[in-house]
């Protein structure tokens, strides 16, 4: 089946997620994101998923894809965070009503209970945010909802239980994270399948790692075939999986736009072979010493020291998996320019606190303190 009907319309396979859009300077380059838009559109997907914590994201797909085609042209997805940005009931039933704003949208096809975790879900419970987009569904503002999820299948086998009247949820897998004790995507995905819950997957590329993967991944995947991205690997592994809606890839240009819409427009699933080589790259990138990090940037905003952990890990991480020394020591210099080092982190562990990924943070920043700085 090359595309999939869910909630009786048909979902292509390919979701273009709007946390990492094009910037121009410190703005978002609104003129790339909309031929990106169009180029999406033309290739017959529809799927644009945004949040209300992602800057100025909300405002932005407006301006690109609200404003310049018609309602029934797209379906949107955003999301309610009630622990960052919201500290109360109030702050964060307000997050809807100010998506609706922004984006101009009328309504959302889709709604999200944002990222939730073990040390958050109480949060959703005692401001009540599930009745409240429950009644938002029953006033026709959100046509579908469910929540994103960081946590491990046993929290996740209970919010299902608890919460049958979920339409959906969406689950962070790729092929290096599908074993992986930290993120358990497999696990996720056999209690989602289990649930009967339609699936959208995030970070199918990893926020971006699994588009330069370790040397002798990128040998595997040239040798079978010279002609594939390495990211068209990640995407169609996601979208190859039963039960899945679609595949979001959050992409940052018009080239990774081509290249997603090159692979995806008319998307095969993997074949054997095909899965047989990414059970090669598992095996590989499980002697990884890289570090997991998907750039999501919730550990940024609280930081006292203004670290760019993000951008350290993957200067790190063009040493760690790539060999790539200098250009790994340089990466850093221009990541630490304007922002902390990864020497001044006190340790407060505010980050991993907000890190979906539940990394050891503070550890790594240590390493790559070593690693990088003095040289």
């Amino acid at each position: 089946m090359l595309n999939s009907e869910f909630f009786g319309r048909e979902i292509k396979k390919l979701g273009f997620g709007l946390m990492r859009l094009p910037k121009k300077g410190f703005h978002t380059d609104i003129e790339q994101v909309k031929e990106m838009v169009d180029l999406f559109l033309e290739a017959g997907f529809t799927y644009f998923d945004t949040a209300f914590v992602y800057g100025t994201s909300e405002e932005d797909i407006k301006k690109a894809l609200v404003d310049r085609y018609p309602r029934d042209a797209y379906t949107l997805t955003t999301k309610l965070n009630a622990f960052m940005m919201a500290g109360s009931e109030q702050a964060a039933k307000s997050q809807f009503y100010k998506s609706l704003e922004r984006t101009g949208a009328g309504y959302f096809d889709f709604y999200l209970l944002h990222a939730l975790m073990a040390n958050n879900v109480a949060k959703y419970d005692n401001y009540h945010i599930w009745d409240f987009v429950k009644e938002q569904k029953a006033k026709g503002l959100i046509h579908r909802f469910g929540f994103s999820y960081h946590a491990d299948p046993v929290l996740l086998d209970k919010l299902l239980t608890l919460h049958p009247e979920v339409d959906f949820i969406q689950l962070q897998i790729n092929y290096a994270d599908w074993e992986n004790p930290s993120v358990t995507s497999r696990g996720n995905y056999e209690v989602a399948r289990k649930h009967k819950k339609p699936i959208v997957i995030m970070e199918p590329v990893k926020g971006g790692a699994l588009a330069n993967p370790p040397k002798e991944v990128q040998k595997l995947f040239k040798e079978y075939n010279p002609a594939a991205s390495f990211a068209s690997w990640a995407i169609r592994f996601a979208a190859s999986l039963d039960g899945v809606m679609t595949v979001l890839s959050g992409m940052s240009n018009t080239a990774q736009m081509r290249d997603n819409i090159s692979f995806m427009k008319e998307f095969q699933p993997m074949g054997d072979d095909e899965q047989e080589i990414i059970r090669k790259a598992q095996r590989i990138l499980g002697r990884s010493s890289t570090i997991p990090c998907t750039a999501c940037h919730y550990c940024v905003g609280g930081c006292p020291k203004k670290i760019d952990i993000p951008a350290i890990f993957s200067a790190a991480n063009r040493h760690l998996g790539n060999g790539q020394t200098a250009q790994a020591i340089e990466a850093y210099q221009k990541a630490t320019e304007h922002s902390g080092l990864a020497s001044s982190c006190i340790g407060c562990r505010q980050c991993e606190r907000a890190c979906p990924q539940h990394l050891p943070i503070t550890k790594y920043l240590k390493e790559c303190a070593t690693l990088l700085e003095n040289k």
